[in-house]
């Protein structure tokens, strides 16, 4: 018994063990591509909890709220420009690179071990407080749309996640950056009605992930 303790100990100090919770946040800097000629940058935040079947399988719920806008109604052509107040809830599945190389042999690979893709499914909610739909430049030009709509998006992400350990040598919380392209099922992000093409945005986030609980151990030393 006393043997079989002082394994388990020794296995929890050399690495293994991580917490299966995680709660997080960040920021996001954001650009949409819709119907309006003109890209703008705006900001949005996200607030996360993610479930760990391992150190390097992650599931996670994301909800953000924040604005997009584009458009500029005195010099483009079609006078087009919107501000989307937009709240989005997303439900993704994230691999790492750990998973599935070996990353005790090798600087290089320890170093890829938490380059991670992700993607899931999700559902935008978006509410047009600011539009100009007549354009100046072109007299009669005018498009139509709804300032409020739902929308299904489906999320596609690439990123690195900088594991920081505490003394027990598990993962006591992360930074999370990352490049993100939701891909919206339909054309109401901007509230305009025009072209073939549907609507979609871009992000790039900076996030903290905190370690909440329910220790469970890993195949394999984490730590390296």
């Amino acid at each position: 018994m006393i043997i079989v303790g002082a394994a388990g100990t020794v296995k929890a100090q050399m690495g293994y063990d991580y917490a299966q919770y995680d709660l997080g946040l960040g920021l996001d800097m954001n650009k949409a591509y819709t119907d309006a000629q003109t890209i703008k940058s705006t900001r949005s935040g996200h607030l996360t909890f993610n479930y760990n079947a391992t150190p390097f399988v992650n599931y996670i719920i994301e909800f953000q709220t924040g604005t997009l806008q584009g458009g500029d109604s005195l010099h483009t052509t079609s006078g087009r420009q919107f501000t989307n107040s937009y709240n989005a809830v997303m439900f993704k599945g994230q691999l790492q690179m750990g998973e599935l190389i070996d990353y005790s042999q090798s600087n290089m690979a320890n170093a890829f071990k938490n380059l991670y893709v992700s993607s899931g499914i999700g559902f935008v909610v978006n509410h047009i407080t600011d539009i100009n739909r007549a354009s100046i430049k072109t007299p009669g030009f005018y498009t139509s749309g709804s300032l409020n709509s739902n929308q299904i998006l489906i999320p596609a992400r690439i990123g690195y996640e900088f594991k920081v350990f505490n003394k027990y040598d598990q993962p006591g919380f992360k930074i999370d950056l990352g490049y993100q392209y939701n891909f919206i099922m339909g054309d109401g992000l901007d509230g305009f009605t025009a072209g073939t093409q549907k609507d979609s945005y871009s992000q790039l986030s900076i996030g903290l992930k905190f370690s909440v609980g329910g220790i469970a151990s890993y195949r394999k030393q984490i730590s390296f």
